[in-house]
């Protein structure tokens, strides 16, 4: 078996169509706007396994991506792709041998890990991948998606989007209630939103001469839509704005608010140029009709999105997009007060994000869906490891076994303000783990005690554990929501 680049168009064309007959699919037919999944390839990054007499069997891939590690630090992550077997050659070595030629191939070009979403949890360990970051689903049902306004700030504060009270001479947001509830009354030049209804959910007036957006419900909900961009948008008392605007109106903003987004969150990778222009992927980066909350700073400075889609019913949120809490509540707000929905669902929540806390009704926040998203393989455990920022001063000795790779090495990991040093040692350790075990630690996102417990880390020494837990940890769990 003969494993090579592809270097031709004729190439390129004969592993796209051996990737599909892998998986069992066709070439889905070109049409006007792109989409093509298999678009985003760097045909000088895919390999084709092909027998002694010329015929393909197999494919692997990867894309050049940036990686947001812990500390903000932006790391080129090859991401693994388009990786299959013709069903007539499985479990003949074929993908063991592309995979090591890959990681090979990587190391030698001064890759110091690689990153890919698992198609089969059961497939990628055995080359050292772990899975390092995770994601879910949140559902909640329109009738009881009522936000509370935050108890950690003063009484009459303007702290964001429909709480407490908010003038000005723009547009206006106000509730009012009963048994405590933030109530008052906004008026401007501009648009106005307000809700009425019953059983304590947020009511008020508003008044303006332009647009305004309303909303009525029962039993505690808030309701309501922005009107897009022909009858305008909805402010909040902080200034900022939502504004709908269909998919092909603001291809450039959602690349840019990404691109802050990935570059601020750990976890994250980039969403090269490439992607964007061929349109390959998932919502909203396809051409899958969507629309998208904008959110504007005070400014008119976009600072958020959220892709979304109506059916049957129900509002789903492909991807929210922003680096501030209060902007994320804004969209969320948003999308929880759209008219006609019976339900909403938030895709790719990260872990511990706090809009299930931030509802009236915590029940009403149902975490579906959840999921490991992306691997990590670490292919230069030092590099790996003195690249990342860390928030805790100490050290620890990992012994670290790596047999897809047959290497298996000791180091000394010390931190000081914040910088690692790894070196090679011949100390007793403190943690004895798999390659792939540390590419699950790597972001922040698994714990060492969780796979202590699971029996994968043995500790030698009391105390071990926590340490490394300290070590590890990170401000918040990484994400990452990029398909590919």
């Amino acid at each position: 078996m003969e494993i090579r680049p592809t270097t031709t168009e004729k190439d390129f064309d004969v592993f796209v169509d051996t990737v599909h007959a892998a998986f069992g699919h066709f070439r889905e037919t070109p049409v006007e706007g792109g989409g093509l999944w298999w678009s985003a390839l760097e045909a000088d990054r895919c390999l084709i396994a092909q027998t002694t007499d010329g015929r393909p069997v197999g494919t692997a891939a990867t894309h050049s991506f940036e990686l947001t590690l812990p500390g903000g630090t932006l790391a080129p992550a090859p991401g693994v792709t388009a990786v299959g077997v013709l069903p007539s050659h499985r479990r003949q070595g074929v993908l063991t041998a592309m995979m090591r030629h890959q990681l090979t191939a990587l190391r030698t070009q001064g890759a110091f890990l690689s990153v890919l979403l698992a198609s089969e949890a059961m497939i990628y360990g055995r080359f050292g991948f772990g899975p390092a970051t995770y994601t879910g689903h949140l559902q909640v049902p329109r009738h009881r998606s009522a936000l509370a306004a935050p108890r950690g700030v003063l009484r009459g504060t303007a702290v964001g989007p429909g709480t407490d009270t908010a003038t000005g001479t723009d547009n206006g947001r106000h509730g009012g209630g009963t048994d405590g509830e933030a109530t008052g009354t906004a008026a401007g030049t501009g648009n106005g939103q307000h809700g009425g209804g019953t059983d304590g959910e947020a009511t008020g007036t508003a008044a303006g001469t332009g647009n305004g957006q309303r909303g009525g419900g029962t039993d505690g909900e808030v309701t309501g839509t922005a009107t897009g961009t022909a009858a305008g948008t909805g402010k909040g008392p902080d200034g900022g704005s939502v504004e709908v605007l269909r998919r092909a109106e603001c291809g450039e903003i959602l690349e840019e608010v990404y691109d802050r987004y990935r570059r601020a969150t750990p976890g994250a990778l980039s969403r090269p140029r490439r992607w964007w222009a061929v349109r390959a992927g998932q919502p909203p980066i396809s051409p899958a009709p969507r629309y998208v909350a904008v959110h504007r700073n005070a400014e008119g400075t976009p600072d958020g999105y959220a892709s979304y889609s109506i059916d049957s019913g129900t509002l789903t949120v492909d991807e929210t997009i922003t680096t501030d809490d209060t902007v994320f509540s804004a969209l969320a707000r948003f999308a929880l007060g759209h008219d006609l929905v019976t339900k909403v669902v938030f895709k790719h929540v990260p872990p511990e994000h706090p809009l299930r806390w931030q509802l009236v009704d915590f029940r009403a926040g149902e975490v579906s869906g959840a999921m490991d998203w992306l691997w990590v393989r670490l292919l230069d455990v030092p590099r790996a490891l003195t690249a990342r920022g860390w928030l805790t001063d100490g050290e620890l000795v990992l012994d670290v076994d790596d047999p897809f790779l047959g290497e298996h090495d000791r180091y000394l990991l010390t931190v000081r303000a914040g910088k690692a040093e790894c070196v090679p040692t011949d100390r007793e350790p403190d943690l004895s783990l798999d390659i792939r075990d540390l590419g699950s630690l790597y972001l922040g996102g698994t714990s060492p005690s969780t796979l202590v417990r699971a029996g994968h880390i043995r500790t030698h020494h009391p105390g071990a554990t926590t340490r490394a837990d300290t070590l590890f940890r990170t401000e918040r769990p990484p994400h990452c929501l990029h398909w590919f």
